[in-house]
């Protein structure tokens, strides 16, 4: 009789999305214990047969790449906030596994509020924590797991308890809230631990496909690189020394306790909603309806970029936008960008206006660009689209722009608002501008939108008058 051997089907035959020419291999350093837990997973999704149904969160960190590998969903997240997003995920698409996948500097660090919550919740999640005592992805800094005495970029003595604190253990910490259903800490490296972790990852993926509850695997894991060991020592350290600082084990399994949660999906109709809120059906008006403007071709489904300095308004020009394209029943966005300098810094914003669903709110190649300082338009006028338009404010900026494939249009924004008595208002002028040379929005959205959008009510009178300065001034 021949076995033969093969990849689970849970992971890409060829990894074609990794990046470098090397498609059958991974990216992790030799010895690493990331791949030992990779193929632990990946038999589990496909031995339980969920593989249509698991959601893997990745955040930044050695596991950030884990979608070059795994076919199934991916959502990439920002160092920490793994927890948050599968939270999320899960509570929106109640029927999916959802899999945090985390390291130590990434889970306990900077994501420790994250992860005390979600576990104190009891999201119904499962969360793989690879716990290797360093930053291995960045450089080899002491982590919250960096043993005593251990040395690392950020700790050439060692870690010293007086100065750097003690390591956290995690799974202990876990165990002790109330919500969570298992927690255990499994170690990758020899045949004997390595068969243990494999009964972990399966519990805890089977918990919450159960719908019980909160699961967490720590798993002690090599990085010979940043410990630099070679790997059979790397093992040997993690289970003749690691182990003793964060002993291998359940802490916590009430699995047989809980009754499994069953989630169903709820459809609600307008009198539930109704009653939701409590309002009943006299008090519910009728949504207003605006005639859009006939537009140019060239001018629809713009993606705008708006840039000047802090306090000209630049964020609030954006919102009113995008809220009157809301009210015009447009797909929109807005996305602000701005420095920590406030008043007198930069700011700019991304506004998408769409007839279509928008995938993504950064415009990074902008169809319409709105400028309002020097340093706005010489910093972006290189990455308006050709064919695109390019509004600026001709008081404060000095220059023309050089583009000879877009349109230009120069509004004296700044002067035409001090005409009407307040500088402020140089922002309502381009919008007028905007407005009224590509048709994109009514006047009677954008004049709705102020009233939405600014608080103090007396100052939209002015706004208005600004507007209509501006549209007048294109026309």
């Amino acid at each position: 009789m021949t076995t033969i051997l093969k990849k689970p089907s849970t992971f890409y035959e060829v990894f074609t999305r990794k990046p470098d020419a090397d498609k059958i291999n991974t990216h992790y350093c030799p010895g690493c214990g990331h791949g030992k837990l990779h193929k632990l997973i990946a038999e589990a999704i496909e031995d339980l047969g969920i593989q249509d149904r698991v959601i893997i969160i990745n955040p930044v960190g050695c596991s950030v790449f884990l979608y070059y590998y795994f076919d199934t969903g991916h959502i990439q997240v920002a160092h920490g906030r793994a927890p948050a997003v599968a939270t999320g995920i899960k509570r929106v698409h109640p029927h999916s596994i959802v899999i945090s996948y985390q390291g130590d500097g990434d889970l306990a660090a900077i994501g420790g509020n994250e992860i005390l919550h979600a576990a104190n919740r009891g999201e119904h999640i499962t969360v793989f924590f690879v716990n290797n005592a360093i930053y291995g992805m960045t450089g080899g800094q002491m982590a919250p797991t960096t043993l005593p005495g251990m040395k690392t970029t950020t700790t050439p003595r060692g870690r010293d308890i007086h100065n750097e604190g003690y390591p956290l253990r995690m799974a202990e910490l876990i165990a002790t809230l109330d919500a969570p259903v298992y927690v255990e800490r499994v170690a990758l490296t020899d045949a004997k631990n390595m068969a243990k972790a494999r009964k972990a990852v399966r519990k805890a993926i089977q918990i919450q496909v159960e719908g019980k509850g909160f699961a967490f695997v720590e798993a002690l894991s090599t990085c010979p690189t940043g410990w630099g060991m070679n790997p059979p020592d790397a093992e040997k350290w993690i289970n003749e020394v690691m182990t003793k600082y964060f002993p291998l084990g359940v802490f916590k399994d009430i699995s047989d306790k809980v009754e499994p949660v069953k989630f169903e999906k709820k459809i609600l109709t307008a009198e539930d909603i109704k009653k939701a809120i409590g309002v009943n059906g006299s008090e519910v008006t009728q949504v207003k309806k605006y005639q859009r403007n006939t537009i140019a071709e060239k001018y629809k489904n713009p993606k705008i970029k708006i840039a000047g300095f802090g306090g000209q308004g630049i964020l609030l020009l954006g919102l009113v936008l995008a809220q009157a394209g809301m009210l015009e029943e447009y797909h929109v966005s807005w996305l602000p960008s701005y420095g920590p300098e406030m008043r007198g810094g930069t700011a700019n914003c991304h506004v998408n206006i769409s007839e279509s669903e928008i995938a993504s709110p950064l415009v990074s190649i902008p169809t319409v660009l709105i400028v309002m300082n020097r340093p706005s338009l010489e910093k972006f006028e290189g990455t308006v689209k050709p064919g695109g338009v390019i509004f600026y404010d001709n008081s404060l900026i000095d220059i023309e722009p050089s583009r000879k494939d877009v349109e230009v249009v120069a509004v004296p924004a700044t002067k035409i608002a001090d005409d009407l008595g307040s500088t402020k208002v140089a922002n309502m002028v381009m919008i007028g501008a905007y407005i009224g040379y590509t048709g994109i929005l009514t006047k009677e959205s954008i004049f709705d939108a102020l009233d939405i959008m600014v608080k103090r009510k007396e100052f939209n009178e002015l706004n208005r008058k600004a507007v209509e300065a501006g549209m007048e001034f294109v026309v």
